[in-house]
């Protein structure tokens, strides 16, 4: 049927975030599309848009550290997309406000996951909706969000909670007493492979490779990967770490969706599932598995990730945030050394050079550097 994906992908996690901001009605962000309940939303935020130019009720209003913020924390609690933590730094950029990652880590061990869907937990959007949707889990956040941050009705967040009353009895928010998961949906990593940060969505990950060290199987991009990862003379065990290189913002480029790299189809017929998987770029966020995305700097910038060689040990530990190589300083720095530099094709023209000599990394938001506002001040989390 139309609509998006039913379970709390990007989608419908950037739904929940706009209508966390302020800049989306209240209740918009979970109505099925097949629904009368999706037609009246529309008509509204029509009528509503109408009304805001009137009252001279602007987006700089609304979208400020504060309800940046408040955003953050229901991204954690949703267990939402990863790619959110993307679009809000960029959006946050653009009025020259910076998201601070371990900032933003330190509020993902205070922020348990509370919505009970796929792929961090067992329902659907659907279902979501029908216990209330969004408003359920401001509810729950309530002692923990900016609730004087205004919203597109021009009452705050606070009034918007109030005038939803009370809620009722459903098996799909979690109370805060009983998550479906203690921390946040989202962790921050940081490493000798990562010095700018990279991401996991934890509550989606294998309890039991949270805490792994393995051999390194390394793809060099997109090619490599399509031509060996089924290859029966793979040389890949089940306890390995695959690796994927040049999938980031300049690399692929555009940062595409491929850092949920294949399980090899030996593996697969033996039965497993996951392992932990490493690259420089995005994934779905209807994606499951203990996988590590946005690792900064990305491997076309000069990143360490490209100096990560098949064979290599690398150590994954959820609990201490960290991901780290284990080759010697003075190994990588040869390594680096050696690596040829990455320059832009001097033959490139037009929108794709553009593109790649402005892109910035995914800890900025993979925006263009010129259009990122000027310097606030201001970071979130506070």
């Amino acid at each position: 049927s139309v609509g998006t994906c039913s379970v709390m992908g990007t989608a419908s996690t950037m739904a929940c975030i706009a209508e966390a901001l302020g800049m989306a009605l209240p209740g918009s962000a979970s109505p099925p599309a097949v629904t009368a309940d999706r037609i009246r939303i529309a008509e509204r935020s029509g009528a509503q848009a109408m009304k805001m130019i009137e009252q001279r009720l602007t987006p700089d209003r609304i979208v400020t550290a504060k309800s940046i913020e408040n955003a953050l924390r229901v991204l954690l609690a949703i267990g939402g997309s990863t790619n959110a933590i993307i679009h809000l730094t960029a959006i946050a950029g653009r009025l020259g406000i910076a998201i601070d990652l371990d900032r933003l880590d330190a509020m993902s061990r205070k922020t348990p996951v509370l919505v009970d869907l796929k792929p961090s937990g067992q329902h659907y959007m659907e279902d979501f909706h029908h216990a209330g949707g969004l408003v359920t889990v401001l509810r729950e956040l309530r002692p923990l969000l900016h609730l004087d941050a205004l919203t597109v009705t021009g009452r705050t967040l606070g009034e918007e909670i109030d005038a939803a009353g009370i809620g009722f009895e459903q098996a799909v928010v979690r109370p805060m007493a009983n998550p479906i998961y203690r921390e946040g949906g989202i962790a921050v990593l940081r490493g000798n492979i990562a010095p700018g940060g990279a991401i996991i969505k934890q509550s989606a990950a294998s309890a039991r490779l949270m805490e792994h060290e393995g051999r390194a199987v390394v793809f060099e991009n997109l090619a490599d990967l399509a031509a060996r990862v089924d290859d029966e003379a793979l040389d890949v065990a089940a306890d390995d770490i695959l690796v994927l290189k040049q999938i980031g913002p300049v690399g692929a480029p555009g940062m595409p969706e491929a850092g949920y790299i294949p399980i090899p189809k030996k593996l697969g017929r033996l039965g497993v599932k996951d392992m932990v998987r490493i690259s420089d770029g995005r994934i779905s966020g209807t994606a499951g598995g203990t996988i590590v995305v946005h690792v900064t700097p990305e491997t076309a910038k000069g990143g360490p990730l490209g100096l990560v060689r098949t064979g290599d040990r690398i150590r994954l530990s959820v609990a201490a945030r960290t991901l780290s190589l284990l080759v010697s300083d003075e190994e990588l720095a040869t390594r680096a050394a050696a690596a040829p530099v990455a320059i832009v094709d001097p033959a490139v023209r037009g929108y794709r050079k553009l593109f790649l000599t402005t892109v910035t990394q995914a800890d900025q938001g993979c925006d263009f550097d010129f259009l990122r506002g000027a310097d606030s001040g201001e970071s979130v989390p506070r």
